[in-house]
């Protein structure tokens, strides 16, 4: 544990004739007492957790007592990675404290990870990772291909609360609002439509309520429409491509940066680097376009002074009775 570390370089720095007890070796017991159990029971996971926060509570204890020997203002004999360390584990041990006493599972803001308190659990509810962990992304994806990476938070949140500053940036970047916005229907909020319907964009989702009564009249609309649905709900597949190309191709689930600032810029570089694939493909197409532009009036200049010869020399074939066969000589055109 780092509060163990913390005590084990504290306490020669000061003059103490004695160290004091951290009960480690108990506290490992106990740990694995717990953890090796296929499916421990309710009571004894929370006898282990109270056994784990007592250790704790003593150790920082400890550890406060042996800060008293530097004045305010003093340099501590700590490295500044250890320092927050110790700032971290205490933030850990008032919130298990308090779900512990309360026997709740919950907390605001609940930190999971020492080295990287800013990541936050986030429910998923999938059969074999119910809960993840990591940055959560709101990506847009344009015609050309090109992926934006609009909002990146490491808390829980709902996408749906991103459409509208998602189609304002639209906005932005060429001057006009999208025809159409092609969504998960978790965008599909009451809020949402009304932004929508309010700025001329139609939104590509079934419509909320009780679905419209086939008639003679409507049944080829309603076919229509349906049909209309299905293929946009199809042109949502490349986005939910990119987050597998990043993850296959790039390690998008793969992030080991330490700090939120550089795994922002590692994310965004993975996006990047997707966005330059797409832009010198279409480079290149443009550019074998631009070939063929250049060329072909140079072919059509060239077949006019063939014409203009009467006498070639040069090999050909010359067809004879349906067939062909090889003829070497001069030719008049």
């Amino acid at each position: 544990m780092f509060s163990e570390q913390i005590i084990d370089l504290l306490y020669p720095e000061t003059d103490w004739q004695k160290k004091p007890r951290t009960y480690r070796q108990n506290a490992r017991k106990a740990y694995l007492a717990v953890v090796k159990r296929r499916r421990p029971a309710g009571k004894v996971l929370r006898r282990g957790l109270k056994q784990q926060l007592q250790y704790l509570r003593r150790n920082l204890g400890h550890i406060e007592r042996l800060l008293e020997h530097w004045p305010e203002g003093v340099k501590l004999p700590l490295p500044s990675w250890l320092l927050h360390r110790y700032w971290v584990i205490q933030h850990v041990y008032a919130q298990q404290w308090e779900m512990y006493q309360n026997k709740s599972r919950r907390c605001d803001n609940r930190i999971v990870s020492i080295s990287q308190p800013y990541v936050r659990p986030i429910i998923r509810g999938k059969q074999d990772k119910p809960v993840e962990f990591g940055a959560k992304l709101s990506v847009s994806l344009t015609g050309e291909g090109l992926a934006r990476v609009d909002h990146l938070r490491w808390d829980a949140f709902h996408e749906g609360g991103d459409l509208i500053s998602q189609v304002q940036a639209y906005r932005r970047r060429y001057g006009v609002y999208p025809e159409a916005v092609l969504g998960d229907p978790i965008y599909g909020t009451r809020a949402n439509r009304r932004y929508l319907k309010e700025q001329g964009i139609r939104f590509a989702g079934k419509p909320l309520g009780r679905p419209r009564k086939a008639t003679e009249a409507n049944r080829e609309e309603l076919k229509r429409l349906k049909a209309q649905r299905r293929a946009e709900y199809l042109e949502r597949i490349p986005i939910e491509g990119k987050f597998g190309q990043g993850k296959n191709g790039y390690d998008l689930n793969y992030i080991r940066a330490k700090r939120p600032d550089t795994s922002y810029a590692w994310i965004n570089s993975i996006f990047l680097v997707m966005n330059l694939q797409i832009l010198l493909r279409i480079f290149f197409a443009l550019l074998k376009k631009a070939d063929i532009a250049i060329w072909l009036p140079l072919l059509q200049v060239a077949e006019r002074l063939m014409k203009g010869y009467q006498r070639v020399l040069c090999t050909c074939r010359v067809p004879v009775g349906g067939l062909t066969q090889p003829d070497c000589g001069i030719l008049t055109c």
